[in-house]
């Protein structure tokens, strides 16, 4: 009898989590008909309808949602466990998810992480390149990396990179037809290079500080972009004036392929960080990924 509920109770979460027979037959690698066949054997056991059906879509009921609250952290702790048991024999293993912006991953994690991931094979990483805000427990990510002024107050952080700062930068072609911007008003005489951010749809209006003075400026300009290396040529290219992160645009810089502005206005801002919701215990794999990931000055 518990072997039984526990095969079945494992087949619902799978179905519930994924809201899709088919998805989960695949991930379980069973037939659909075997799952549906479990999910009407545990229902009419409960006396209790887990999964409401149409032809398009499954999701879980009332009581459904109340089974996988119930669940979903004892089959986490459970995981947890058998990772670490693995840990002990000398083998770590699992699947790690995150979610980062594309200049953390280039400048951040994936220098840090090729090293660590050669030396454990057996540890996955998928990292998914997303610009916008990302809801990491809703979308199942380990953990995410964010700027730190934007990491919510709930979650855990932990420092993985330096200060930042941006930088104004055009080709000297452009600055030989437009004179150089005085001060970050004058951005809105200029053609600039905008990025939009993915997640509320809005243009990224360019942040500048000096003297304890803080200003926000929406720019113009023929192109938007949401991808840095985009951004980096058509300033390259002449198109105006891009905000880049310092590190990107520093090479061109010394190379005289771009021309920087403003820089007393371009301020340092806190870093990369990874964040994550609180767990009494990591699985080892995430573990040693945020061990290799942590800053030290």
């Amino acid at each position: 009898m518990l072997k039984e509920n526990f095969n079945e109770l494992q087949i619902f979460f799978v179905v519930a989590r994924e809201r899709s027979f088919t998805k989960a037959a695949s991930k379980l690698g069973v037939t659909q008909s075997a799952l549906s066949h479990a999910i009407k054997a545990l229902e009419e056991r409960l006396n209790i309808r887990l999964l409401t059906r149409t032809t398009r879509s499954v999701a879980p009921t009332l009581a459904g949602e109340k089974i996988i609250a119930c669940l979903e952290p004892r089959i986490a702790d459970l995981e947890q466990e058998l990772e670490s048991l693995i840990h002990l024999n000398g083998r770590v293993s699992g699947t790690v998810r995150l979610s980062a912006g594309e200049h953390a991953v280039r400048s951040v994690i994936w220098p840090k992480l090729k090293s660590l991931l050669q030396n454990y094979p057996d540890i996955n990483l998928e990292l998914i390149v997303d610009n916008g805000f990302v809801d990491i427990v809703a979308e199942r990510f380990d953990a995410g990396v964010r700027l730190g002024e934007s990491v919510d107050k709930d979650m855990i952080a932990v420092k993985i990179g330096p200060e930042m700062r941006m930088v104004l930068v055009g080709s000297p072609a452009y600055f030989t037809a437009n004179s150089p911007p005085e001060t970050p008003h004058d951005l809105r005489k200029h053609r600039c290079i905008n990025m939009r951010m993915p997640t509320a749809g809005g243009i990224f209006h360019w942040e500048f500080e000096k003297d304890g003075h803080t200003l926000r400026v929406k720019v113009e300009g023929q192109l938007t972009f949401n991808l840095l290396s985009e951004r980096v040529d058509a300033a390259l290219s002449g198109f105006g004036i891009a905000y880049l992160p310092e590190d990107i645009a520093q090479p061109y810089i010394t190379s005289h392929r771009l021309v920087q502005v403003l820089p007393d206005w371009c301020h340092t801002f806190p870093g990369y960080y990874l964040y994550y919701p609180s767990r009494k215990l990591h699985p080892p794999a995430f573990s040693l990924i945020i061990d290799a990931l942590r800053h030290t000055e």
